[in-house]
């Protein structure tokens, strides 16, 4: 979702904010901008389209000024265009905002009446001119603020600068994550620590209604009621550290292949390699063991996590789960039970459909357990208890070695779970062990499998519909190849549960809907999904199966292409079988040549509804 950076200091602001706004990239944008205080006016550039372009602007039309603001943009409210661009700006204020004004309409309305003349199609558009209308009434810059955040309601994170005022920006959180840093005669504000980083260590986060005024020397943070709080600073463990794609083409195909090590990493933090004794904090195992359920909630990849953990907590663990989107679930008040615990799962975490979903599970006296990949996030902070994944930072809007990260998590929570229960024995517990001690290596195999996946890739991107199926625990990770295929390559596609083929999904096969099956050999429901491939090539459908030698041997007579991965141990195929559809969808993307990386309307972390 958007991003924000703001710097009031001593040095050049423009080439810092655009420093900030790359590091904000991952988070999914359309257009970009950047405003500073330049002898006392504010002065501003921005461009549609890829920060390149707005670099390229800077470069002919030098902005100058060391008090500034940025922001990446996307797009809720009006066309991803230069005019919609942030910030926005009236003679005496500049604004940039990540989030929704829910009632726009209603100020926008009241200041037409006031002769004000609107430029633009966004909800952002109105703060700008609202506070200038309060400057025009002779209230100072901060009373000007303050009084237009009492009008918004919403979800919003805000970086406000005025003309004629070098040592002035004010902040405001409302739903929407904004985090301060502290430097030495200089100050910042962004949308998270990372854009942070290179700026400055000494980080404090805003909380839900905090509102904060920055000088070079000293921050207030205060309340709507205009009561000072305080908010602990922390030395952020962020890297300042730009990432980059190295050889790569993209950022995603460096982050499929990252994914043994990433995996490695994350295997590693809770199991004693030589051992495979999983070490798993007790106060974590101890909570969700005495749980009579577990909720788990995620939103997109992440809830096909939460479909894998099901199976697994189930089967093997044998504690009742219920799963669901967020989105749905915030809404849902649902009853909780006495003693549970929710699991949430989150790549960002900050999230607001998963992190609402969170706060009404603490209402209702859940235990909280989250499951993040980035540290310091809010989702983090408002947990119980905390699992981090080790996949590092990840660039690409298409979750991939988050994903696995999240199942590798998980699968070490269920077992630990499974031992403490005394559901497995002994012999059972080295098997398991001696499976994930192999799991990177087991990771790194299936990458060999690149040239091959690529070529069949060729054969299949001009396909307007794809069908995925897959059966048991298989089946979340359909769901997850068609997601795939869908956010970077555009092409319409669907998962299904294998067994439901027949009852509606059948219908659409003909010979130019491809139908990829996810099916290793050893899993208890193959010969089922056998019986149901049969049923879709009998009606004209060209299969591509993904399955180890005894699979695709079972089927050669019916399927179209087929990639013969190796034996795996039937409790970590769910995180094998998920990096070959990675690369599937990563080719057939690139073959078509859409934006892999990027991809249209989407954004990595949202922190809107």
């Amino acid at each position: 979702m958007c991003g924000i950076i703001g710097i009031i200091g001593d040095q050049e602001a423009a080439p810092q904010l655009l420093e900030g706004l790359k590091r904000l990239e991952y988070r999914g944008y359309d257009s970009a901008g950047v405003a500073t205080l330049s002898n006392g006016n504010i002065d501003r550039r921005r461009a549609e389209g890829k920060l390149f372009n707005l670099q390229n602007l800077l470069d002919k039309q030098e902005l100058k000024g060391t008090v500034g603001i940025g922001h990446t943009r996307w797009a809720t409210h009006g066309r991803p265009t230069t005019n919609n661009a942030h910030p926005h700006a009236t003679d005496k204020v500049a604004v940039v905002h990540n989030g929704i004004i829910e009632n726009y309409v209603e100020i926008k309305e009241e200041l037409q009446q006031l002769q004000y003349r609107f430029e633009t199609e966004t909800d952002t558009e109105v703060i700008a001119h609202l506070i200038t209308h309060y400057l025009t009434q002779g209230l100072s810059p901060q009373d000007a603020a303050d009084k237009a955040l009492e009008r918004l309601e919403g979800a919003y994170a805000l970086a406000i600068i005025f003309s004629g005022e070098h040592d002035l920006m004010i902040g405001a959180r409302h739903g929407t994550p904004l985090a301060v840093g502290y430097g030495e005669g200089e100050m910042f504000l962004a949308s998270d620590s990372y854009a942070l980083a290179p700026l400055t260590k000494k980080i404090c986060f805003l909380e839900d209604g905090d509102r904060v005024t920055m000088t070079r020397h000293k921050v207030r943070i205060y309340t709507a009621d205009n009561d000072n709080v305080e908010r602990p600073i922390r030395i952020t463990a962020q890297s300042g550290a730009t990432t980059g794609k190295g050889e790569y083409p993209h950022f995603m195909l460096k982050e499929i292949y990252e994914q043994p090590a990433v995996i490695g990493d994350t295997l590693n933090s809770f199991i004693n390699p030589s051992t495979g004794e999983i070490a798993l904090p007790d106060h974590i195992v101890a909570a969700v063991d005495k749980a009579p359920r577990i909720t788990l909630v995620a939103c997109g990849t992440a809830f096909y996590a939460c479909m894998v953990a099901k199976y697994w907590f189930e089967q093997i663990v044998r504690i009742p789960c219920e799963i669901d989107i967020a989105s749905e679930f915030r809404y849902r008040e649902a009853p909780m039970p006495d003693d549970g615990v929710c699991i949430f799962i989150s790549q960002s975490g900050e999230t607001l459909d998963t992190l609402e979903a969170l706060r009404y599970c603490k209402r209702e006296g859940q235990t909280v357990l989250s499951i993040v990949n980035t540290i310091e996030s809010t989702i983090e902070r408002e947990s119980d208890l905390i699992l981090h994944t080790l996949a590092g930072p990840e660039i690409g809007v298409a979750s991939t070695k988050a994903f696995t990260t999240q199942l590798t998590t998980l699968a070490c929570l269920a077992l630990a779970l499974a031992f403490k229960r005394e559901r497995i024995q002994e012999e059972e517990r080295q098997s398991y062990a001696e499976t994930l001690r192999h799991l990177p290596k087991l990771a790194a195999d299936i990458l060999q499998y690149d040239a091959e996946i690529k070529f069949i890739a060729k054969d299949i991107f001009q396909s307007r519909d794809m069908l995925y199926i897959g059966r048991g625990v298989m089946y979340p990770i359909a769901l997850e190849g068609a997601l795939k295929l869908k956010e970077i390559s555009y092409i319409h596609a669907e998962g299904y549960a294998a067994g439901e083929m027949k009852h509606g999904p059948i219908a659409l096969i003909d010979e130019n809907v491809p139908v990829v099956v996810v099916a290793p050999s050893n899993d208890p429901l193959f010969d089922k999904t056998l019986s149901n491939v049969q049923e879709t090539v009998a009606r004209g459908g060209k299969i591509l199966l993904f399955s180890d030698q005894n699979g695709t041997k079972k089927m050669s007579d019916i399927t179209t292409w087929s990639v013969t991965l190796g034996d795996v141990h039937p409790f970590v195929a769910p995180i094998l079988y998920t990096i070959p559809i990675q690369l599937l969808s990563y080719h057939i993307a690139v073959v078509k040549g859409t934006d892999v990386d990027q991809p249209r309307n989407l954004a990595k972390s949202v922190t809107v509804e």
